[in-house]
């Protein structure tokens, strides 16, 4: 039998990240904070409004939290000391949009989870995890259901049909785009999209030129509104460069957000597979 105020009774579950590192939280943590847009935004589509203490200044989603939340600096700038300050028992980070630097002196103070997400498969179980750290694991597999469903039914859509060629930019002086081992890559292939910058020599987010795109002949060029956000002014410049694409403007939240977001992507992907 253990003692009475034996210390097994307040035994903090553990979980791994997707980089590997193994935190202990508390049971339903009461003090989160955020510091990656999409995470931030399914926090709150799981109902934890009032656990959530941080977020960046990029968390625009929803609009109610960004006007009301206390901000903890942008993905790539922290502030450190108004992290502590708000004594976090739980924070959401991302390998990508955050410093590695800054992940590793708050991983020395608190507990500190952090996603690594290239695929849809990896987005679902990034959401399940922190629905059950955050003791909103039924909620979390409502969410992990509905974007399963939505996909099957763009899968459906997609199949059969003949591939198009597209470039995707996500920047402009210089024009950058999106290589393989992204998330952007993966969503692409789902929507039916060959991407013309695969190759291993255009890994990840390789630089471009415009001859370079015209040498690849893409069918689509699609131009994002994040983190550059492009403009019809850029898109008719661009058409006007390369005639024989059809360039488009695309939302860039629902190629690269991938948390909630994902619930509604299928349905703008099927009309945007619908307009070219």
């Amino acid at each position: 039998m253990f003692p009475k105020n034996s210390f097994h009774l307040c035994a903090m579950p553990s979980y791994t990240d997707q980089l590997g590192n193994t935190i202990t939280v508390k049971q339903a943590p009461q003090r989160i904070i955020s510091l990656v847009p999409s995470q931030t935004e399914l926090l709150y589509d799981l109902g934890l409004d009032d656990e959530v203490v941080g977020i960046t200044k990029f968390c625009i989603h929803p609009d109610e939290w960004y006007k009301e939340k206390t901000k903890v600096g942008g993905t790539k700038k922290l502030k450190l000391s108004k992290i502590a300050e708000l004594k976090p028992d739980l924070i959401i980070a991302n390998k990508e949009e955050n410093e590695k630097w800054q992940i590793e002196d708050l991983q020395g103070l608190f507990p500190v989870w952090v996603s690594d997400i290239s695929t849809l498969e990896g987005a679902l179980e990034m959401i399940s995890t922190v629905g059950e750290m955050t003791g909103k694991k039924d909620r979390a597999g409502e969410i992990v259901k509905e974007i399963k469903t939505g996909f099957k039914g763009l899968q459906k859509l997609v199949k059969g049909q003949p591939k198009k060629s597209a470039a995707y930019l996500i920047w402009q002086r210089p024009y950058m785009t999106i290589g393989e081992d992204t998330f952007i890559y993966d969503l692409m292939k789902r929507c039916g999209m060959v991407n013309c910058f695969d190759e291993e020599e255009y890994y990840r987010y390789p630089t471009v030129t415009i001859d370079q795109i015209k040498e690849e002949k893409p069918d689509l060029v699609l131009l994002s509104s994040e983190p550059f956000p492009f403009k019809e002014i850029h898109q008719k410049e661009i058409q006007e460069w390369i005639p024989k694409a059809k360039v488009v403007l695309v939302d860039g939240e629902m190629f690269s957000w991938y948390g909630s977001r994902l619930m509604k992507a299928p349905v703008y992907f099927s009309e945007l597979i619908g307009s070219f």
